[in-house]
């Protein structure tokens, strides 16, 4: 499998000797689906802002497809970012606009700064948005405005503007933490169908442990910054994730009280 994403010995602090992240290396293939869990405050957040340089690196080196991160400034930053949709746990949506105009900007990476502000999109851009838009369920609401659309229905909206994006990596930051447990399957279930069509690598922070065994090829736990586990779903036991959360896996289910924050 080809390397997509790696951590070369990253550290991140904040004030004073606190590590955000702490000496984290690891590499993230094409394709895979990757589940990062962890307590409040074990860096995972830290972890997907560093990967797009949101955040400044204290320590080590960040690579997207073979090309550092942190060295990169300007039009080489912007054209890295092009690579990298992002799904926003709040769905960082513009309410007063369409649907559709919400999806289309995922293509302002590719855009001229006038094209863009204008609204300027081909005629290709707009019919490939449908087409996302109808591959999530939502072809019934194409030109209705982001603001009328429930909760679970924003979320899809936000993974057809990432998805339009044509990314390698796609970047979920909590993308089921604002939703009841029906909602929240079916975006997990659709996330997974569009990405597995795709081959996009995903990187997914998650609370609820249930989910993350079920939808990742791979799991990641966190816990102050250091890595305690990177492994399989088959492979996390009730004693690892004691070790990562400190407390049982009942705790964690979705709907549980980690979930519902």
């Amino acid at each position: 499998m080809e390397c997509l994403l790696k951590f070369d010995k990253v550290v991140k602090c904040y004030s004073g000797d606190t590590r955000a992240l702490d000496n984290v290396s690891l590499e993230i293939n094409q394709g895979e689906f990757v589940s990062v869990i962890g307590p409040s405050g074990s860096g995972k957040s830290t972890f997907l802002r560093s990967i797009n340089k949101l955040i400044p690196l204290t320590e080590g080196e960040i690579y997207l497809d073979g090309e550092t991160i942190s060295d990169k400034k300007g039009r080489a930053l912007r054209l890295c970012r092009r690579k990298i949709g992002i799904v926003f746990q709040n769905y960082n949506l513009v309410y007063r606009l369409s649907v559709i105009q919400n999806v289309l900007h995922g293509r302002l990476g590719y855009m001229s700064g006038l094209k863009g502000i204008l609204g300027r999109y081909s005629e290709e851009d707009k019919h490939k948005a449908v087409e996302i838009l109808e591959e999530l369920g939502l072809e019934d609401f194409v030109y209705n405005r982001a603001s009328d659309l429930s909760g679970g229905q924003k979320q899809r909206v936000g993974i057809a503007r990432a998805i339009m994006q044509n990314p390698k990596l796609l970047l979920c930051d909590e993308p089921i933490a604002s939703l009841d447990p029906s909602s929240a399957k079916v975006i997990m279930d659709m996330l997974y169908d569009m990405i597995k069509r795709r081959n996009i690598a995903c990187i997914v922070n998650l609370h609820q442990v249930d989910v993350a065994k079920k939808y990742s090829t791979r799991i990641i736990g966190l816990s102050k910054g250091k890595i305690l586990f990177d492994g399989t779903p088959d492979e996390l036991d009730n004693a690892t994730i004691e070790k990562i959360y400190g407390r049982g896996l009942e705790d964690l289910m979705l709907g549980g009280s980690e979930g519902a924050r």
